[in-house]
């Protein structure tokens, strides 16, 4: 509660991020049943128009209510994201802490394993991954957990490196703890920081991934409403509506800017930004 309290101090920019961010997830939450309107209901007769007392954001070129579509699509797009974000986490910063304590051979095969995965091309690994699975959106949400994951590896273990050489950490070695039990025991809380704040990033950067892979149709198929499935269809009516792609853009801009923004805010006040920064040149020095 006291990084909390701090973080609502940091500023009025970083309090109005996380009123965004608290919005943004009551709508994820709430949002379909928020929706004044069907947001698969079809109004030809009134495709495409601006926006009006009836229809705050208009219509897209079926007729449907755009507003109502964002609200609609906001669980599939957020929640999405929040998933391949705590994937990431999972499955990236447990094994990059413990390859601080792992032998040489498997330090060296765990740094070569992160390396290929940063090396596949995102949108061709999606792709080919939907191919192999079904094209749907716990798919899209666990490749996109796989992508980021080498980034918390990362960050993990160069903050862990830092830690494993104090000398309680070398103590508790000395005296037979497991590498579990010390980064259980000793780690975490060091390393906790650092996590939560490349969390915080990460959620952003995984919106931006499940918004582009739904603009490719990807993940989630039309009818169901998502922010980057919407964002698609109307680039195809520019000449009829030129500011239908503003809504679902901004919807993604204000999120990705206010999750951003607090991630800045969270390393300063939790200070993993000087951590970060020698676990960093330690971690490059030891590679």
């Amino acid at each position: 509660m006291n990084a909390l309290a701090r973080l609502w101090a940091a500023g009025w920019t970083v309090r109005a991020a996380i009123l965004v961010i608290v919005g943004v997830f009551v709508i994820a939450v709430a949002g379909p049943a928020l929706a004044p309107y069907d947001p698969l209901g079809q109004d030809t007769a009134n495709a495409l128009q601006d926006p009006s007392l009836a229809h705050l954001f208009g219509t897209d070129y079926l007729g449907r209510d755009v507003l109502s579509r964002l609200l609609a699509g906001a669980p599939a797009s957020l929640l999405s994201a929040l998933g391949a974000a705590l994937i990431g986490l999972v499955i990236g910063a447990v094994p990059g802490a413990l390859s601080a304590f792992a032998p040489r051979v498997g330090e060296w095969l765990s740094l070569r394993l992160v390396d290929a995965l940063l090396s596949l091309p995102f949108i061709l690994f999606a792709i080919v991954f939907a191919a192999l699975l079904g094209n749907g959106l716990v798919q899209a949400t666990l490749a996109i957990g796989i992508l980021i994951a080498p980034s918390f590896f990362r960050i993990a273990r160069a903050a862990t490196l830092r830690v494993r050489d104090s000398q309680y950490v070398e103590a508790a070695t000395f005296l037979g703890g497991s590498a579990w039990w010390v980064l259980r025991r000793h780690v975490w809380r060091q390393v906790a920081p650092n996590l939560v704040v490349a969390s915080v990033s990460a959620l952003g950067g995984a919106l931006l991934a499940v918004a582009s892979l739904t603009f490719l149709g990807i993940g989630v198929q039309p009818p169901a409403p998502t922010w980057g499935g919407m964002l698609s269809s109307d680039l195809g009516y520019l000449g009829q509506r030129p500011f239908g792609p503003v809504a679902p853009a901004l919807a993604i801009i204000i999120t990705v800017g206010a999750l951003n923004l607090l991630a800045d805010a969270a390393r300063d006040v939790l200070g993993a930004d000087a951590v970060t920064a020698r676990a960093a040149r330690k971690e490059a020095a030891h590679v």
